[in-house]
């Protein structure tokens, strides 16, 4: 042992030995075997072995074979970094008009999920209809989905083109004969029936069958056609019932009929008393004709209708539409237009804390009630009252003139709104109505205005059941009126007769005539003095 340790330890370190090498197996090349793998001819990717126009690896292979990450020539790598301009589809590299993808598209390009700015996706509308704008800071450009180069022009154009479109969608609608008018039964407009409705008929509607025009052909044509486009009873001539209540609501103290002569062009004013005795229409003791709108026939209503019949068997005038108002909404009315400017020969001692100065002032509304409802000083009380109330229908038509010239139509017809929104006038006539006749009005000259009163005198009414019991009435001169009916209110009808009124004399023997020819122009009324007063009616407290 110890001399094999020698010689062992004595010894250099001997090489091992090799293994023997396994014994290979030769393979045919026509094996399929060996055409699977390994992939010589174009199937191994190896780094350095293949041979090189086999080899795909990274860094090696030559031009126009490898699409690896950084080789890959112009026009064939679709890689990461690589590609040329107008190749790549990638998330970085792709130039502006190509990607679509995430991050990579420019301003007015991409409408993806993530990457569009200012946009109205995930609201609960849908993709119909949505669009998406990303502006860009150097133009005035934007996107909407589904078109390119969108510019704010382009966007305001098409906008105003949409609105433009259904605003004249919408007036097709409101133009076209789709409603039912209840009154003719005939198909109209949204616009008509807005134009035309009554909203400020709160007397009721009057009945407008029940009168005979007896229309004068050889005056006027059958299919004469004025062109106001009002819904006349004759054509040419509108007719209008005026009342004015008192403070009580329950008489009428002013009975206007209002009569437009369009066909020539003139404007006639019918003034009935107070105090007219029409013994037939009315349950009043004094029979007078105020109290027929609140004790006429009960049978008949609305209660304007009364006076309306009243109006047109006795004085044979068709009557088209009506207003009232009380004393009080002159207040407002007047203090809506500004005042009535007027020339005043006396101050007017209305109440003793209510006095309007002479000379020229413009009366306020509380100025103007003061002015037509005075009476107390007039010799001829109402009679006196009716003449200062001309005056007064001068004035304010001349200041329907002022309003028209200086500041146009269109401030008259905002006075009829505003008259119409607080309530102070009741008529049938609707606000488009009112601005025709204001229009036709706003013609006229002060000397084609006239005013006539009810010829008559003053009388003592008795009641019919025996009683010695009196009332101080005014009766009507029928023959006289019957005349001036003829004169300024019936142009197109025939001539009115004996017969075709229903109209009573109290005073067959009349005892004076001086109510017989009351007809005055404004251009008359405009510088007429005030009525004459009693002298004995004079305030105790006023100065001589």
């Amino acid at each position: 042992m110890k001399q094999n340790d020698e010689n062992l330890t004595g010894m250099e370190e001997q090489p091992p030995r090799p293994k023997p090498l396994r014994k290979l197996k030769r393979i045919s090349s026509s094996n399929d075997a060996f055409n699977e793998y390994p992939p010589v001819n174009n199937e191994y990717h190896g780094k350095y072995e293949v041979q090189q126009e086999i080899y795909r690896g990274q860094h090696e292979a030559p031009a126009g074979e490898y699409n690896g990450q950084h080789e890959a020539p112009s026009g064939e790598y679709h890689g990461q970094h690589e590609t040329p301009a107008g190749e790549y589809h990638g998330q970085h590299e792709a130039p502006a008009g190509e990607y679509h993808g995430q991050h990579e598209a420019p301003a007015r390009e991409y409408h993806g999920q993530h990457e569009a700015p200012l946009s109205r996706q995930n609201d609960g509308m849908g993709d119909i209809g949505r669009f998406v704008m990303k502006a860009d800071t150097s133009s005035d450009e934007f996107e909407l989905k589904g078109e390119k180069h969108f510019s704010l022009k382009d966007f305001i154009v098409k906008s105003l083109a949409v609105v433009t479109s259904l605003a004249m969608i919408g007036a097709l609608v409101v133009n076209m004969p789709i409603f039912v008018d209840k009154k003719t039964g005939g198909n109209v407009s949204m616009v008509y029936l807005l134009k035309h409705q009554q909203t400020m008929a709160k007397e009721g509607e009057i009945d407008k069958t029940n009168f005979e025009y007896n229309l004068n052909t050889e005056t006027v044509a059958e299919d004469y056609n004025d062109g106001l486009d009002l819904s006349q009873r004759i054509e040419g001539q509108y007719s209008i019932l005026f009342l004015g209540f008192d403070e009580d609501e329950f008489n009428t103290d002013v009975m206007w009929v209002v009569q437009f002569d369009i066909g020539h062009g003139a404007m006639n004013i019918l003034q009935i008393p107070r105090d007219c005795c029409l013994p037939d229409y009315t349950t009043s003791e004094s029979k007078k004709f105020n109290s027929i709108y609140s004790c006429g026939n009960p049978d008949i209503n609305p209660p304007i209708q009364r006076v309306v019949n009243a109006v047109q068997e006795n004085f044979q005038i068709p009557i088209d539409a009506y207003m009232t108002t009380a004393c009080f909404d002159i207040v407002r009315m007047v203090d809506i237009i500004g005042g009535i400017p007027m020339h005043l020969d006396n101050e007017i001692i209305y109440e003793a804390d209510k006095i309007i100065p002479a000379g020229d002032v413009v009366l306020t509304g509380e100025q103007a009630e003061w002015f037509v409802r005075f009476r107390h000083e007039w010799m001829q009380g109402d009679i006196g009252r009716m003449q200062n109330q001309r005056r007064f229908m001068a004035a304010a038509m001349l200041k329907l003139f002022s309003i028209v010239e200086t500041d146009g139509k269109v401030q008259l017809y905002n006075y009829l709104k505003k008259f119409q929104e607080e309530d102070l006038i009741y008529t049938d006539l609707s606000i488009d109505d009112m601005a025709k006749i204001a229009n036709f009005a706003s013609t006229l000259t002060m000397d084609n205005v006239n005013v006539n009163m009810v010829p008559g005198e003053d009388a003592w009414y008795y009641p019919d059941y025996g009683t010695e019991e009196k009332y101080s009435v005014y009766s009507v001169h029928k023959q006289e009126t019957i005349d001036m009916l003829n004169k300024y209110f019936r142009p197109y009808q025939m001539p009115l007769t004996w017969d075709d009124t229903a109209l009573v004399e109290l005073v067959t023997d009349h005892e004076y005539s001086v109510y017989d020819d009351t007809g005055a122009s404004f251009d008359e009324l405009e510088n007429a003095t005030e009525p004459m007063r009693d002298p004995d009616k004079k305030p105790w407290w006023k100065e001589d």
